[in-house]
């Protein structure tokens, strides 16, 4: 086991891209396997320090930043211990600090998917699961949660669980047994949603997996991650389509939910493809918004799938000079095209030194119209920069708001704000796909009453009574201090 305690080497460990700064920890600690994990946690449970377990850095609500304690980064549990395809799919056994890209590549020479697909593709399979992560395929797929088999997880005590899905389940008053420990589940139901990471996750009778899905790092450490594979498609088709008219958009994005078979459809609006221009000059200048979109095929399909599309966009006025590929090389750059706008975004934030200010709600289906004119008609009379783009099949649209100045950014927390509470009068989430963290723990209380976060806090005192792990992210640390 690696420990650091020089203050550079400490610092790399201590930011991530939410911008959150001033993180300081006593030492980072890299354990190799998870006795060690267990030794570290049972060592730090005794001596109360807090714990801040750190992926690897790509989170944006400020998880693995730590204010005091130690920080316990998985770097060094990177191996992919086992693929194993089976006659429909298969399954692969991961530790936490597998690379994403990794793992996909390493499927894909199996003829495997994997079918998670965070923007940032440098994030860990664990801070995948710790924040039930989806991305653009999340459309067709789902998110993580669906594909997690088994889970190997440390408690605060350093206990460690073995929990394979269907073997433990809460029972019908809400309690559930994890090893040694006995706790009882939240009484409040998750919002109808296609897509939620804000919070404990909750169901009738459900299973034990699911609890540390999405738990942030606040209930126990994920160590080891058993995932369900699917055979890889035999071919795709993907397309950016650009149009003149953003009704045209929404009008393709209502079609294509209702009777499509697309696994990805992405939204770029004017100020998405005006950032967009200064890498893909090519794209037209009359373009007021895109869709990227992805369907997959095969030799029987192919001719249909692309007669069918094609159908679609000239119904909804698409421009001439859209992009598409069927091959590999040119999906791999439509991808690319993609993934550039958060990467842009990332480097404003950084350039002007301000705290990102970005949403991450969903809404249910008939909500959607309402929130996006509210974006629309606010950010437009804002005077300020923003962009808005991301998974419109899923309700669920990235607005960053880009200050260049503290005043700027004190508005544009104003408005984050109000669309925040807008979210939460239609039946919408907090987080879509990020989490919770330290970045958007005050803003919960828009989406649960005080009953229910007092729920929530008994819950992770349940499994970690003296509160030292992931000390600030959902909870202040006050709210879940023991006082017995």
């Amino acid at each position: 086991m690696q420990t650091k305690i020089n203050a550079d080497e400490i610092q790399t460990f201590l930011s991530d891209a939410s911008f959150i700064r001033d993180g300081y920890a006593e030492r980072v600690v890299l354990p190799e396997s998870v006795a060690e994990v267990s030794e570290i946690l049972a060592s730090a449970n005794r001596e109360r320090v807090p714990v801040t377990v750190s992926g690897a850095g790509t989170g944006t609500v400020g998880g693995r930043v730590a204010f005091g304690g130690i920080v316990l980064a998985t770097d060094k549990l990177n191996h992919i211990k086992s693929i194993v395809p089976e006659e429909h799919g298969g399954f692969a056994v991961v530790e936490a600090g597998v690379i994403l890209s990794d793992l996909q590549r390493a499927v894909d020479q199996e003829g495997l998917l994997y079918p998670p697909d965070p923007t940032e593709r440098g994030c860990f399979v664990g801070g995948n699961v710790a924040t039930n992560a989806s991305g653009a395929r999340t459309f067709k797929y789902g998110p993580t949660r669906n594909y997690v088999r088994a889970l190997r997880v440390v408690l605060a005590s350093g206990e460690v669980l073995d929990l394979r899905r269907g073997d433990v389940r809460a029972d019908s008053d809400g309690r559930l047994r994890l090893g040694s420990v006995e706790v009882k589940l939240p009484s409040y139901r998750l919002p109808k949603t296609r897509k939620n990471a804000s919070g404990y996750f909750v169901a009738p009778e459900m299973d034990a997996v699911d609890l540390f899905i999405g738990s942030e790092g606040t209930l126990g450490v994920i160590c080891e991650v058993e995932v369900t594979l699917l055979p890889k498609p035999e071919g795709l088709l993907s397309g950016v389509v650009f149009f003149t008219d953003e009704a045209d958009v929404l009008a393709l994005v209502g079609d294509v939910r209702a009777h499509g078979n697309a696994r990805a459809l992405e939204f770029f609006d004017r100020e998405s493809l005006n950032f967009l221009r200064q890498k893909y000059p090519s794209i037209p200048d009359e373009a007021v918004g895109a869709i990227f979109f992805e369907q997959e095929t095969n030799e029987a399909t192919e001719e249909a799938v692309l007669s069918a599309w094609q159908e679609l966009l000239d119904q909804h006025h698409t421009l001439a000079d859209s992009w598409f590929a069927t091959n590999e090389q040119d999906q791999a750059k439509l991808r690319e095209f993609r993934h550039q706008l958060p990467v842009l975004m990332n480097e404003w934030f950084a350039r002007y030194r301000q705290r990102k200010v970005s949403t991450d709600m969903a809404v249910p289906d008939d909500a959607f119209p309402g929130l996006f004119r509210l974006y629309k008609e606010t950010l437009q009379s804002s005077g300020m920069r923003y962009t808005i783009f991301g998974h419109i099949g899923d309700n669920h649209v990235h607005v960053n708001i880009l200050p260049r100045d503290d005043a700027e950014g004190a508005r544009a927390r104003e408005l984050y704000v109000q669309f925040l509470k807008y979210a939460a009068s239609v039946g919408g989430t907090l987080s879509a796909e990020h989490g919770v963290g330290k970045l958007k723990r005050d803003y919960l209380h828009f989406f649960y009453n005080d009953e229910q976060l007092r729920e929530m806090a008994a819950l992770k005192l349940a499994l970690d009574p003296n509160g030292i792990l992931g000390r600030g992210n959902i909870f202040n640390h006050e709210d879940t201090k023991n006082t017995n």
